[in-house]
């Protein structure tokens, strides 16, 4: 039997853009992406703490050492800059594989997005 459990989240990042006539996505700093372990495509889950919309989309990669957190496309009405969100992927696994499974987890400064 496989479970879904949570991957990759990024806690507590400010919204620093949305971009209404873009196709759509989120545009995330490439290193918060690397520091937890999202790629370039993935599905991810945005949770906004201000308002609580909660919305799936894709990831595409943004500048690095940005701090960028852009929604893009028809996702960018559902958030305002200066939001609050946690990012979260989830993942496919045996149970118990899933049973010692260590998500990645990026704790950013929430004032610049930046990695501590």
């Amino acid at each position: 039997m496989q479970i879904q459990v949570v991957k990759s989240k990024i806690h507590r990042v400010k919204v620093t853009g949305a971009d209404l006539n873009y196709i759509g996505s989120i545009t995330i700093d490439e290193d918060l992406m690397d520091a937890s372990n999202i790629i370039q495509g993935e599905k991810v889950q945005i949770v906004n703490n201000d308002n609580g919309e909660r919305l799936e989309t894709y990831v595409i990669p943004g500048p690095r050492n940005s701090g960028e957190i852009t929604l893009n496309g028809a996702a960018a009405r559902k958030v305002s800059v200066g939001d609050t969100l946690i990012l979260i992927t989830y993942a496919f696994m045996d149970i118990e594989k899933a049973k010692v499974y260590k998500p990645s987890l990026v704790f950013p400064d929430e004032a610049t997005n930046l990695l501590k």
